[in-house]
């Protein structure tokens, strides 16, 4: 593993990326509401923290210039990347990835909302842990409870069970997907030291690290990409789960979005046992 001090110097303040496809305007502006106090929680502890925010338009993204307005109040500069059409997610990303030169970045889904103290303590965190490269979040439901999105290595049919089956059918399961969520060691107090998968709903990276792995692979159109992108960011930094970090996360799995979300699904998945390997059972 490379030391992050060989991978070059690191630039200053703080950009995110998101990208959107025919968003929900109301959780978009709520995530942008988020985005905007967790910044104003930044730069109270650190007044001189910068922020770039680029929004990746897949598609459907009307004008943006009011939503942007308290950000940008805020000095923060706000882009939207468009006319490339619906790239994909990895994709869009790596399009404000190119263009990034600040010391941090955050990939961020359009229906997460930050607390705000957020960014704050990944910032504190990295600042403290001079091997880490990647942080993840408590993320958490709109009940409260903990989405338990860190991953061991899948097996194929830990991906069935969890992705596909009813809730009563996948009860026989419970023990096995308790297993890959890492449920026994992820809780709201203990930082976890290198889970070997993190979601890409949000994922705190140096940025140094992120260019080093280029981005997201593109050859993943949605899903898989963040499974991708965590399993080779272990060969250059440390990963930490660090639950005083939180966030509340709206999403929903392939299932529950179309046969067109399952082909895509089960496409990437695919390309990633194809990548890293194949495990069965």
């Amino acid at each position: 593993m490379n030391t992050i001090r060989e991978l070059g110097d690191e630039g200053e303040g703080l950009s995110v990326s998101m990208v959107v496809y025919r968003p929900d305007l109301k959780q978009l502006t709520q995530t942008l509401i988020s985005l905007t106090g967790a910044y104003d929680a930044l730069r109270q502890a650190r007044p001189n923290s910068k922020l770039d925010v680029w929004m990746v338009d897949n598609g459907g993204l009307p004008d943006m210039t009011a939503a942007f307005a308290d950000l940008e109040s805020r000095g923060a500069r706000c882009s939207v990347i468009t006319g490339q059409g619906n790239v994909g997610y990895g994709c869009g990303h790596n399009l404000a990835i190119a263009q990034v030169a600040s010391r941090y970045h955050l990939v961020l889904n359009p229906d997460i909302d930050l607390d705000r103290d957020a960014l704050t303590r990944a910032v504190e965190f990295l600042e403290g842990h001079s091997d880490v490269g990647l942080l993840t979040p408590r993320i958490g439901d709109e009940t409260g409870h903990i989405q338990y999105l860190c991953r061991r290595y899948p097996a194929l049919l830990d991906l069935l069970v969890r992705g596909f089956l009813p809730a009563r059918a996948r009860r026989l399961f419970s023990r096995r997907l308790a297993w890959y969520e890492m449920r026994d060691v992820i809780n709201e107090r203990d930082v976890v030291w290198d889970p070997p998968i993190v979601s890409g709903c949000f994922m705190f990276f140096r940025t140094i690290v992120l260019k080093r792995l280029s981005g997201f692979d593109p050859r993943y159109f949605l899903y898989f990409e963040d499974y991708d992108l965590s399993l080779r960011a272990h060969a250059v930094a440390r990963i930490a789960y660090v639950p005083s970090m939180r966030v509340l996360h709206h999403g929903g799995g392939a299932a529950r979005k179309g046969s067109a979300h399952i082909r895509m699904f089960v496409a990437s998945a695919f390309r990633f046992f194809n990548r890293f390997g194949w495990k069965w059972l």
